[in-house]
């Protein structure tokens, strides 16, 4: 099987969202074969290079985000027509379609909403498809999305009788900014990706990530019938509703800010329609995707995999780890909330004045350091150093550490150093950093956020977010109780090796892949590298019995064999033999 893996700023490259996975993925399923189409979201992580790929993979195919290419040619009278009448209609369905949060009162009729939602849906995935054949024909959308026709285009919907509230009060500084954001989020609609020789020649295509990787899917499911499985373990939507009210992509026009959530929730909505299966990562994901109205039959929850061997020794030796120790491993960004953990340590050192707090911490970007350093500053105001005596230098009971560092060289030492294991955070997705604690044995105490419920599964204690008393009284319940610890710390290292591991991840998406193509195998004439018929090549299981109406012009379309052009011999009417002579008489 020919799998067409599509990545977002991810997987091949060194750094990036889902490129350990994707690449255990790969290197997992040797009986199969990869081409890579990979969307990169930066100068630097192109410069940074690429991973050693295995030798599954065929080809890869890679295509920037941060820039627009090339315009393609200059459009002629028919194709400015096509442009106006889909790219209206989309306007027009982006109009129309704002959450309805930001609706009026009396715009928020519940028989109007569903009829609208339905409605709209359709008139987005029409003109999204329109857009993408315009693209394909005409060899690119960039210029004509940075056009201002585009502009008068979105200026026409948004004073359209029937349009939000929101729409209505766009200036045309807004319509700029709107024009700007769709045509950055449909460039992958002018790739040349969408051929025989490319996505064409796959059997599945398998979206790592919403977004603009599953918008290529659903292009290529377009052109070419390829079904299309989307894998989401965090959902795109959700992390653009966050980015778009905080951060330094931050949207603060609220016409601005509907408009481009209408288009992602249509866009989600769309994929989620037209894949054939689509794999939340945890029961989190999965209710913000039956939200936005993905199906239930199609869900099918697949865990991310996770190396065990990594912390198999720490796991299954003696607890050797300082009772008196709490460990927090993560990056260091706000919404990890060290502040409040802090706040909570002050209190468990009232109760038990022996504890000690090490933070195993990597602040990522501007942001995160600055974050890092208010945390050393609270630290050392919360707690001045301490000395045991007159003549002994004194010591913060909170430690900042980093991986690699002499007394943490490796992640799993990491989690070795202390009793108990601690997340505090406020955002959550899947808590990869409480895995790796389960799979070292270690008791935890968690916030309840994003999926951390699901992953604990009653291993560990869970605490509201944003309240330090109640983390500070899980913490010293454990420090105070070893044997509650130890049972703890077992159930959460054989619950993660039941669940959370690479052999289960790659057993799951192999099994997907099959079911998928069972239910809707790719009609193609199979050929071998020299381009002649391969004589069985694919089952007979995988073709369904019944007429081949139409197969001949598509698989001359497709570059098939000279044998399969001419037309199908069809059965005849059956020929009356002689008569008999009981007949002629």
């Amino acid at each position: 099987m020919r799998i067409g893996l599509l990545t977002e700023g991810g997987y091949p490259y060194l750094s990036g969202d889902a490129s350990l996975w994707c690449d255990r993925l790969v290197r997992g399923l040797r009986q199969h074969e990869f081409d890579l189409y990979a969307l990169s979201r930066g100068e630097h992580q192109v410069n940074e290079g690429w991973v050693e790929l295995p030798p599954q993979v065929d080809r890869v195919r890679t295509a920037p985000l941060w820039t627009a290419g090339g315009d393609g040619a200059g459009y002629g009278r028919r194709a400015r027509r096509r442009f106006d009448e889909y790219f209206g209609e989309l306007a027009a369905a982006l109009c129309a379609g704002v959450p309805e949060g930001t609706r009026q009162p009396s715009e928020n009729l519940p028989h109007r909403s569903g009829e609208i939602r339905a409605l709209e849906a359709d008139r987005f995935s029409r003109a999204l498809y329109g857009l993408a054949e315009l693209a394909r024909d005409e060899g690119g959308l960039p210029g004509a999305l940075r056009s201002e026709r585009a502009v008068r285009a979105l200026e026409r919907a948004c004073r359209a009788p029937g349009a939000a509230r929101p729409a209505r009060e766009a200036r045309v500084p807004d319509l700029l900014a709107v024009a700007a954001r769709l045509e950055h989020a449909l460039r992958p609609l002018s790739l040349d990706w969408y051929g025989d020789d490319a996505l064409g020649s796959a059997d599945l295509c398998h979206a790592a990530s919403g977004g603009a990787a599953a918008l290529v899917g659903l292009a290529a499911r377009h052109f070419f019938g390829m079904p299309l499985l989307v894998t989401e373990y965090g959902v795109r939507l959700r992390t653009h509703y966050l980015a778009s009210g905080a951060g330094p992509t931050a949207t603060t026009v609220p016409c601005v800010r509907s408009l481009l959530a209408a288009f992602h929730g249509m866009l989600a909505t769309e994929v989620y329609r037209q894949a054939a299966c689509v794999t939340p990562g945890n029961a989190h994901a999965r209710r913000w995707q039956e939200r936005c109205g993905a199906d239930r039959d199609k869900l099918r929850t697949v865990y991310p995999g996770m190396d065990a061997s990594r912390f198999a020794e720490v796991g299954e030796a003696p607890d050797c780890a300082d009772p008196d120790t709490l460990v927090w491993v993560g990056r260091v960004e706000p919404a990890k909330d060290l502040v409040s953990l802090l706040h909570a340590f002050a209190e468990v050192r009232k109760e038990a004045p022996k504890t000690r707090l090490r933070i195993v911490a990597a602040a990522v970007g501007p942001e995160g350091e600055a974050y890092l350093g208010h945390c050393r500053m609270l630290a050392a105001q919360l707690f001045p150093d301490e000395a045991e005596g007159p003549y002994a230098m004194g010591d913060n009971p909170v430690s900042f550490e980093e991986i690699g560092g002499p007394e943490t060289p490796t992640v799993a030492e990491a989690y070795a150093a202390g009793g108990v294991t601690v997340l505090s955070s406020v955002v959550e997705g899947f808590p990869v950093g409480l895995v790796e604690a389960m799979l070292c044995g270690r008791a935890t105490v968690s916030t309840d956020v994003g999926a951390v419920v699901e992953v604990i599964g009653g291993t560990g204690l869970v605490v509201p977010p944003r309240n330090p008393r109640a983390l500070a009284e899980a913490c010293v319940t454990l420090l105070r109780d070893p044997e509650r610890r130890a049972r703890l710390g077992a159930a959460a290292r054989a619950r993660a090796l039941e669940l959370f591991t690479v052999e289960q991840n790659v057993k799951a998406f192999h099994g997907i892949y099959l079911e998928i193509l069972s239910r809707s195998p790719v009609d193609r004439a199979a050929l071998d590298r020299t381009g002649e018929p391969l004589p069985f090549a694919v089952p007979a299981e995988a073709r369904l019995p019944g007429r081949w109406t139409g197969r001949a012009s598509r698989i001359a379309a497709r570059g098939g064999p000279g044998w399969a052009v001419g037309t199908p011999v069809r059965p005849t009417a059956p020929v009356a033999g002689p008569a008999t002579t009981e007949e002629a008489r």
